[in-house]
């Protein structure tokens, strides 16, 4: 059971989530921390496997608030079912590492949302995944070189023909000819194909899917004029009075399709056109004000929150404080560092997380199935997310590598509009049983948010799974 296969504008590659951002540590219950093993530096090891999280929200959000909780290290276990994932993921982490003598806050965090979420770049946008193409082919060839420059990513895992196909796409980022990736055509094509005879009149189903799926989901967030630009042309954020005109390379995939029956491989767009990319970080934030209303009507855009919580996001994740837009800029503080002759924490490990706190472990594709014939795999995973299209997976085998008492996320197809409110109560009811048949139970409290929650069960007798108590969790809008 997948949710791709309940309606074709969800695609078959999924380029974001369809959830928001996570701090997975935060949402680790507290039986499962109880079981906790030591790292080899003294520290709690929390381990986290994420199945189809596709784009690093859930790993960016919880690396940027470790300093919220009691010390840990945290290894993150990435599995997907395509390499464009795997190498987007690079992309946004590498990104999301750069120094500020680099890159800028706010460059950072514009370029960040552009290559997420837009079919059409700015030439400086492109002109930076150029340059990064180039240093991600040395990253998969050479090793020693990636680890000296960002250690806390680990491809050790990745098969050599995985390695070799992350190459080729990373060289495909690297073309500069843009008719290499004729987004502009693909996506009226797919669109074309998506809505039929429903094409020109595609105003009203957009007005439709936003007004009775989305905000009725708790998406109220995002309006109709950025959600209508979105569906029309793949452009979801425009910060600048800049032409976006440059195809957006990160969001090509390959397939295979029959020409003349035979199959012959292609490479297009076959990613999502319905939901888009505001999910993730544009309708939640952690400052109110953000989420106010006029006259009924939120005062911010999908758009507007997406940029400021990534702007904090990237922050906090450098410096390890909350973000407040009223304090200096990320340059002024960064020399107020370099100049105050103090070397603390901070100026040692340059803002940024170290291996001694943080690994990301990328997977082989579709392994999970197989990594319980691991004795490293036995039961090392505290806590699991599995994204609605890869819950196939779950199977019973799952408890083999759950740690006792593990946490399991599931994001649910809430705000999937092709679906019918029947379809996603139907959709969850059948997650749960998957669980329940991998021997975890449900957790109270969480049924209004885009998540089910559980928990691995045990043997005991008598064990009552609805007393475990949820952490804080807030549906959208709320």
């Amino acid at each position: 059971m997948t949710a791709a296969g309940t309606g074709n504008g969800f695609g078959t590659t999924a380029w974001w989530g369809f959830s928001p951002a996570l701090n997975l540590q935060a949402m680790c219950l507290e039986s499962s921390m109880e079981h906790l093993k030591l790292s080899q530096n003294g520290l709690p090891e929390l381990n986290i496997l994420l199945v189809g999280s596709v784009d690093a929200r859930h790993i960016l959000k919880t690396m940027s608030q470790m300093h919220r909780l009691p010390r840990r290290k945290i290894n993150f276990y990435v599995l997907e079912n395509n390499l464009e994932a795997v190498s987007r993921q690079l992309l946004f982490l590498n990104l999301a590492l750069e120094p500020p003598d680099k890159m800028g806050l706010q460059e950072k965090s514009e370029t960040f949302l552009e290559l997420m979420g837009n079919t059409l770049l700015r030439s400086q946008t492109a002109a930076y995944l150029q340059e990064k193409a180039g240093l991600f082919i040395r990253y998969i060839t050479d090793p020693d070189f990636q680890l000296a420059n960002l250690p806390i990513l680990d491809f050790s895992a990745l098969k050599f023909r995985e390695r070799d196909q992350l190459e080729a796409i990373f060289q495909f980022w690297r073309n500069p000819d843009p008719r290499a990736f004729q987004i502009k055509q693909l996506w009226d094509l797919r669109l074309r194909q998506y809505l039929g005879t429903r094409y020109d009149s595609r105003r009203g189903v957009c007005d439709w899917d936003l007004t009775m799926k989305l905000h009725e989901q708790g998406a109220r967030i995002i309006n109709f004029r950025e959600f209508f630009q979105w569906r029309d042309t793949g452009i979801a954020f425009e910060m600048r009075e800049a032409t976006y005109d440059v195809p957006n390379k990160t969001l090509a995939s390959g397939r295979l399709i029959r020409h003349k029956g035979e199959p012959i491989p292609a490479r297009g767009y076959w990613g999502d056109i319905t939901t888009g990319p505001y999910i993730t970080y544009g309708i939640e934030s952690e400052d109110p004000s953000l989420l106010k209303t006029i006259n009924g009507l939120p005062s911010k855009n999908a758009q507007e929150i997406s940029l400021q919580n990534v702007t904090a996001l990237l922050y906090e994740l450098r410096y390890n404080t909350r973000y407040d837009p009223s304090v200096p800029s990320e340059e002024r503080k960064d020399d107020d560092l370099r100049g105050s002759g103090d070397c603390t924490v901070l100026c040692a490990t340059n803002g940024l997380p170290t291996t001694e706190v943080v690994h990301v472990h990328f997977l082989p594709l579709d392994c999970l199935l197989e990594l319980h014939h691991k004795v490293k795999y036995q039961q090392l995973f505290n806590l699991f997310f599995f994204s609605c299209s890869m819950v196939h997976f779950l199977k019973p085998n799952l408890s083999l590598v759950s740690a006792p008492k593990a946490t399991l996320i599931v994001e649910l197809t809430n705000f999937l509009p092709d679906l019918r409110k029947e379809q996603v109560s139907k959709f969850s009811s059948q997650v749960t049983s998957l669980v329940t048949d991998a021997g975890f139970v449900p957790v109270a409290g969480t049924e209004k948010t885009p998540f089910s929650l559980f928990q691995l069960g045990d043997q005991e007798a008598g064990e009552n799974p609805h007393e475990i108590i949820p952490p804080e969790m807030s549906a959208p809008g709320s």
